[in-house]
């Protein structure tokens, strides 16, 4: 998931035109992008285009609906729940009891609506308190499957500068080992400048250095920037192909911890070379038993 395309739910003439993007995830939203006067309308638009979507359609699937202290959100919930939904953005939790609150409402969907596989929760940490307990919001509910920065919500109130490197590397830092407590991934948030392609890929390698998933795309020109920055590298690559056949060698002759160009390696680094290799296949870099790279 290394870019997601947001998609505003009461746009349903781009609903197919995002399908065709070459976004990993789509994220349609039916809280902020949508006025208050076409909640209804947007629920039951999206819901119809959900319900034509399979299970495992080539993309994530994800929504965002609106809040779960507001009228819209069991409705949000009960309209979208199916087999073609991977996870359900929840917007300004607060606490791990918020979690756990959307949690049993998603079951309660789920069941009603036979679903048999479960669901997750992508939690978004846009408050000072959320950020305060991202990693009990993580821990709160099996199915939260990562954290979100919502830059937005959580840094304009406070007036601080969106574009200020050091503090946004600060808040990613903290939020990435709160879902690295929990063993979920985490995902970095919007960059409004549409326009500031250098600053988005700046912020893009800077999350991508603390190990976040991918980044959020407000327009379909990102995209292919967090592709590009989310992608591994050929070095990345060809170095972790060398540390799984050298762990493979280590294994058989009973060694720990062993060298790889001149770095030590030991468990931590081998999962994260597995990790590497496991992406690369999917996105077709190198061949299910592929070795060595150029």
């Amino acid at each position: 998931m290394r870019s997601k395309l947001f998609v505003p739910g009461s746009r349903p003439e781009l609903f197919a035109k995002a399908m065709a993007s070459e976004a990993d995830a789509l994220s349609f939203d039916l809280e902020d992008a949508v006025d208050e006067a076409r909640k209804g309308e947007a629920r039951r638009e999206l819901a119809k285009f959900l319900r034509t979507l399979p299970a495992n359609c080539g993309k994530t699937i994800i929504v965002r609906v609106n809040g779960i202290e507001t009228a819209h959100f069991e409705e949000d919930i009960a309209a979208i729940v199916g087999p073609g939904l991977d996870l359900v953005n929840v917007p300004k939790p607060e606490s791990p009891d918020d979690i756990r609150e959307a949690a049993g409402v998603i079951y309660k969907a789920e069941r009603e609506a036979k679903v048999a596989e479960p669901i997750g929760i992508l939690a978004n940490i846009e408050s000072p308190r959320a950020y305060r307990l991202a990693a009990e919001i993580a821990t709160a509910d099996p199915r939260v499957k990562g954290l979100q920065v919502g830059w937005g919500d959580l840094i304009e109130p406070l007036s601080m500068d969106r574009y200020n490197p050091a503090a946004i590397e600060a808040m990613l830092v903290w939020i990435r080992i709160a879902a690295g407590e929990a063993g979920i991934f985490a995902y970095d948030g919007a960059f409004a400048n549409i326009k500031d392609v250098e600053g988005y890929q700046r912020e893009a390698e800077m999350s991508r250095r603390l190990g976040y998933l991918g980044k959020s795309a407000i327009h379909p020109s990102q995209v292919p920037l967090a592709n590009a920055v989310f992608r591994p590298t050929d070095a990345e690559i060809a170095h972790s192909l060398k540390v799984v056949e050298a762990a493979a060698k280590a294994k058989a002759e009973g060694v720990g911890a062993f060298t790889v160009n001149g770095r030590m390696v030991d468990g931590p680094f081998i999962r994260r070379a597995e990790a590497i290799l496991e992406l690369a296949r999917r996105l077709g870099l190198i061949t299910k038993d592929e070795r060595s790279i150029e």
